[in-house]
């Protein structure tokens, strides 16, 4: 008998008795008497048996399985949060099905389908930049499965949330860059359809106007990659625009503004300053060392886990939907802070 492929009826028809009591005796029933459950748990260790999971959970109704959609699990930020995520779901005894829609709508609503279809018990998800319309998200609550967004929120549909303080972390952001004396400051924003992208780019322009500048000092344009950054600050460059500071929307727009900024032969933060947006590894091997806001994934996704794993286990209950924020912390580096010797 292959031991790596022990089933119920392999114990049952080696004792010579039948499945049902085989499967009685591994639950400890008390139907079962001492003596047989004794043989079993003793043959069923020596044959190193493993229960099925997936039939377990099909006949029991529970899977066990929670799904996560991710935009890109290449993104650092996004790397912590699943290891949230799975830290917390470990613990639990779930497993986790990750999907990655690589910043495609179409590619997310298969995501959807994929997960519903497995039988999953909840859903975390972070919306691609491509998403406008919520319906495969709206199904997946019709169908009794719990949803909680992070990061990328869905206006409009009432599920559990997990957010940073956007636009409070962006106007921090922004006022350091004028405590450091920048009078044209940039911001590279993200896609507006998505609300961390219209929070950050509120929480910039709130800092501005809230230091008196001068109307057209904020300029804003879209550009949420490096490839996108480098190419706008030569176009900047080119059009007699170039700012003395720039706010981006994240740690990889901001490091291809840095990479851009150098190719031109200008310094950073002498000619101009760069902020960025979560704190990523990249932030602290970029040269120089990137100044940015920690968005601290790890704990977004221990957070947004949690309120999973509490909707699952009330779905009985009407419990309200909870909106959760965790505070971004402006991490302050050299591509943004003048050194003393270098204003002298």
């Amino acid at each position: 008998m292959k031991t790596g492929q022990v089933t119920i009826k392999d114990i049952a028809r080696h004792l010579n008795i039948s499945p049902s009591t085989v499967s009685r005796a591994l639950q400890d029933h008390p139907d079962i008497s001492s003596e047989t459950k004794r043989l079993v748990c003793e043959l069923a260790a020596r044959l190193k048996y493993q229960p099925n999971i997936v039939a377990l959970g099909l006949k029991q109704r529970r899977t066990k399985t929670i799904g996560v959609i991710i935009p890109e699990i290449v993104h650092f930020f996004f790397s912590q949060v699943i290891s949230g995520i799975e830290d917390v779901a470990y613990k639990a005894g779930y497993t986790v099905m990750i999907c990655q829609s690589n910043e495609k709508y179409e590619r997310e609503k298969n995501n959807a389908l994929t997960l519903t279809a497995h039988r999953v018990e909840g859903i975390l998800v972070s919306l691609s930049k491509e998403t406008c319309d919520y319906e495969h998200l709206t199904d997946i609550q019709d169908n009794g499965i719990p949803l909680v967004f992070f990061d990328r929120i869905a206006p409009g549909v009432e599920a559990d949330q997990v957010i940073t303080n956007d636009r409070e972390a962006a106007y921090q952001a922004t006022c350091h860059l004028l405590e450091q004396g920048r009078k044209r400051i940039a911001h590279f924003a993200g896609p507006q359809n998505l609300v961390i992208g219209r929070e950050r780019k509120e929480g910039f322009l709130q800092a501005l106007s809230g230091a008196g500048s001068p109307s057209g000092s904020g300029l804003c344009v879209e550009a949420d990659t490096f490839d996108k950054a480098f190419r706008e600050v030569i176009r900047l460059r080119e059009a007699g625009q170039l700012p003395d500071a720039l706010f981006c929307n994240n740690d990889l727009t901001a490091i291809g503004a840095i990479k851009s900024i150098r190719a031109l032969g200008l310094r950073v933060p002498e000619d101009i300053a760069v902020v960025g947006f979560s704190d990523g590894v990249f932030a602290t091997i970029s040269e120089p060392v990137l100044t940015s806001v920690d968005q601290h994934g790890f704990t977004m996704g221990t957070v947004a886990t949690r309120m999973l794993l509490d909707r699952i286990n009330n779905a009985e209950k009407e419990l309200p939907f909870i909106t959760k924020v965790i505070k971004g912390d402006l991490i302050i580096r050299d591509s943004s802070k003048l050194s003393l010797s270098s204003t002298q």
